[in-house]
């Protein structure tokens, strides 16, 4: 019984049942969101909802029967199961946010694709070198917004009238969004040379520093890929060596077999 709910819920259609599912849920918490289609069909939504939760309530506990304690020491089954639980939790007054928090259910589609677990585990992977670029952007961020502040308040004040508003300017400029005929021109109308400042800033921040963010994602990927390929090619060596070994253990049971045949004869 036990290798067989193992087999089920490590099974290739197993898994794009559900992976259909979750596609499934995330349209009707789409549809959910529509007064005019919950007035005609809220009760259908609401029983295939109802139907799709029950559904990853008895895959989440196949898997615990299958896995046992190694499930819980598997950092995506208990996500699995953190997002499960929320969904069983009955949404009163005060817990109206459980309701919302429901659409988490969709991220499930990041532990069952195995490669969108590849950019979360390379996301993960790069945690401390973000943290050490973020620092630097901040840094960056930070002296900018005192120049800023410092040089336009008092003609744009809803720009750089203080610290906080200049920052939050900065990082539209850094967006790219209508910065130079929102921002930029309209400033360079009053201070002519302030194009230097801003062109300064693009270069440092959105040039340089974000692409830093996208550089270190991109070598966390091929890092997990190539450490797949080794992992691929050590079990592929691992099995070879294993049919060696019987293969070796087939000849030598042979080669006893002869000989208790032919010693008969020999005396």
């Amino acid at each position: 019984m036990h290798a067989k709910i193992t087999g089920l819920v490590q099974a290739g259609f197993f898994k794009n049942f559900i992976i259909a599912l979750i596609v499934l849920n995330g349209v009707t918490l789409g549809v959910a969101t529509s007064k005019e289609i919950m007035a005609d069909f809220g009760t259908l939504v609401l029983w295939l909802d109802i139907a799709i939760i029950s559904v990853f309530t008895i895959e989440i506990a196949l898997r615990i029967y299958a896995y046992k304690g190694a499930f819980f020491k598997d950092p995506w089954s208990l996500f699995d199961f953190f997002v499960v639980a929320i969904s069983l939790v009955p949404a009163n007054a005060g817990l109206s946010i459980l309701r919302v928090l429901r659409v988490l259910r969709l991220f499930r589609l990041l532990t069952v694709v195995p490669q969108m677990r590849l950019i979360i585990g390379a996301l993960i992977g790069v945690i401390p070198g973000i943290f050490s670029v973020s620092m630097v952007l901040l840094l960056f961020f930070y002296v900018f917004a005192i120049m800023a502040t410092n040089l336009f308040c008092g003609e744009f004040p809803q720009w750089f009238g203080s610290l906080g508003e200049s920052m939050f300017t900065l990082f539209q400029i850094m967006t790219l969004e209508s910065w130079s005929m929102g921002i930029a021109r309209p400033v360079m109308e009053t201070y002519p040379h302030a194009w230097i400042f801003f062109v300064i800033f693009i270069l440092l921040v959105t040039f340089v520093m974000v692409n830093l963010f996208i550089g270190l994602v991109v070598d966390a990927i091929f890092t997990i890929k190539e450490h797949d390929k080794q992992d691929t090619q050590e079990d592929k060596l691992e099995r070879l060596n294993t049919e060696v070994s019987e293969l070796k253990n087939v000849i030598l049971e042979l080669k006893a077999q002869n000989q208790l045949q032919n010693h008969p004869k020999k005396g």
